[in-house]
């Protein structure tokens, strides 16, 4: 075991990984570009195709998650909820307090079968990340600059193409619009007093307009909202360099159904409903905190081999010809040559850390608690 964790810490290691994972990006976008001719065509089958494609990429993050971390997460919700998972469209509330909170929900969209289906509301700046935003954009991901009068329009169009979807999808909502830290949460609850709202503890004041916005767009299509709310064990504040370390963690999320028919059509309504279910997150958090768990019955979902399967034909396809490659540098013995191939590296660890930096709490930016940002609740 500790000679396992010594090449998981090597960084030839993870520069690899990334390799792999970034050229299979570029290609992936790339066969994604092409498939754009469909769309007048065959939408349908334009869709489908870039599921799969997405699945491809964004399953190499799940196996870092899966394989090489070895991170276990448990679900806390009852089986009837859990024989639905991957059997309808839904809205995923989830709390967003946690660098690789994504990849939780990404591990649990890939053993339920909807990983390359998912969508989410996501920022604007995402867009213009390489291989993230480009692999989105295929996909009909709807971007917000999170300023409503911009949006509007946008958002509209966006979420009405999704309607006829082929696909089980499972659209993720961050209802908090950003990252929680410390000063976003005092802003948050200066906002939340400003307005007569209960004070949360674990949470940001969840911005209401994305999720009314996607109620009111998706009713017919969505079936149900599920409210997930995430946590580690032992306080652990996992991190996605942790990850691609190899280190372990054991995530915990809380899962409830609820059924659109139980949620109020009204704008105003639907928005309280929304900030009751953030109290009833708070006092979740509050729980777990005190007891080391969340309420209810556990089930652990089991690992698919595909995201592994995945990563390996990727591995074998690029990494043979570049290990090929490079055993013919040193062999050359040309200073040019070696010299190139070593700046090759540099620039390829530095795109790979600032991809990874996307994800950092610390470069997470946003406007929350400014004037604008008040007036988009």
């Amino acid at each position: 075991m500790a000679l396992l964790a010594y090449l998981k810490s090597l960084f030839i290691l993870q520069l690899l990984m990334g390799f792999v994972f970034v050229v299979s990006g570029l290609i992936i976008n790339f066969i994604q570009l092409c498939t754009c001719i469909l769309w007048p065509i065959n939408r349908q089958l334009y869709r489908r195709i870039n599921c799969r494609l997405s699945y491809s990429l964004w399953s190499q993050l799940v196996m870092m998650l899966e394989w090489w971390s070895g991170t276990d997460c448990t679900l806390y919700t009852d089986q009837a909820t859990v024989d639905k998972f991957g059997k309808e469209h839904v809205i995923i509330i989830l709390n967003h307090n946690f660098e690789i909170d994504f990849l939780c929900g990404w591990t649990i969209c890939e053993r339920y079968g909807v990983l390359g289906s998912s969508k989410v509301l996501a920022k604007h700046e995402l867009l213009k990340v390489p291989l993230i935003g480009w692999t989105w954009y295929f996909l009909e991901i709807v971007f917000c600059k999170r300023r409503w009068e911009e949006d509007r329009e946008t958002v509209f169009a966006g979420l009405d193409r999704l309607k006829d979807y082929p696909e089980y999808m499972w659209f993720l909502l961050y209802c908090e619009g950003t990252r929680f830290t410390e000063k976003k949460h005092q802003i948050s609850m200066q906002v939340a007093e400003s307005k007569g709202l209960p004070k949360l503890k674990y949470h940001l004041l969840p911005r209401t307009k994305g999720f009314t916005t996607t109620m009111q767009c998706l009713k017919g299509t969505v079936t149900a909202v599920y409210d997930v709310t995430l946590n580690f064990k032992d306080n652990q504040t996992p991190t996605l360099l942790g990850i691609v370390s190899g280190k372990k963690y054991k995530a915990d999320l809380r899962v409830k159904r609820f059924p659109v028919e139980d949620i109020p059509d009204n704008e105003q309504e639907c928005a309280n409903w929304l900030h009751k279910l953030y109290q009833e997150k708070d006092a979740l958090q509050e729980q777990y905190n005190k007891e080391g768990k969340f309420p209810g019955p556990t089930i652990i979902p089991p690992r698919r081999l595909w995201t592994l399967l995945n990563f390996l034909f990727w591995a074998t396809l690029l990494l043979s010809p570049l290990i090929k490659f490079a055993c013919g540098v040193v062999v050359s013995g040309s200073p040019l040559l070696i010299i190139g191939f070593i700046t090759f590296l540099i620039i390829a660890s530095v795109a790979i850390r600032r991809l990874i930096g996307v994800t950092e709490v610390k470069k997470t930016g946003s406007s929350y608690g400014n004037q604008e940002a008040k007036k988009q609740n």
